[in-house]
């Protein structure tokens, strides 16, 4: 079994895990939890850590039973073929999302085009390419997982 990325209606991600959770398909939908404001509040919501995606462990053979769900768009292909997800890398997302620990990132002169080696946190021993470096934050494109990390600065 693989895992796959579904592709979902914009804010229909928890809604789809939940009906591929019901029909006891193996689903994967990362949670964070973030502090939005409006004009007279501030109110901490629970927001998908991608959005319109949707990890789900299936069979080949399997694929199509997720169309069954209402709000499921279309798989995500990469290069002609459905894109598959590492077991590892899944399971580095949730040990992201459950470590409690904030992790401490030193950068010296780094340069937009500079290939670095993550020496700590969930994405220890990945190596990124630096894409933008700003006084607030650096954004450093992860290939391995084909996603882009956005490193804020204390």
């Amino acid at each position: 079994m693989n895992w796959y990325v579904v592709y979902t209606k914009p804010k229909w991600e928890k809604k789809v895990a939940e009906q591929l959770a019901q029909r006891g398909i193996e689903c994967y939908c990362p949670i964070i939890t973030q502090v939005r404001q409006w004009s007279d509040r501030k109110k901490k919501v629970e927001v998908p850590l991608f959005n319109s995606y949707v990890f789900v462990c299936l069979k080949e053979a399997d694929r199509n039973l997720v169309f069954q769900s209402s709000g499921v768009v279309r798989y995500l292909f990469w290069l002609g073929k459905p894109a598959i997800v590492r077991e590892e890398e899944i399971n580095t997302i949730k040990k992201w999302l459950t470590t409690p620990d904030k992790y401490e990132i030193s950068v010296s002169s780094i340069q937009v085009g500079d290939k670095v080696t993550l020496e700590s946190g969930p994405f220890k021993s990945q190596e990124a390419i630096v894409q933008e470096v700003n006084k607030n934050h650096y954004v450093l494109v992860l290939e391995s997982m084909g996603c882009v990390l956005k490193m804020k600065l204390n």
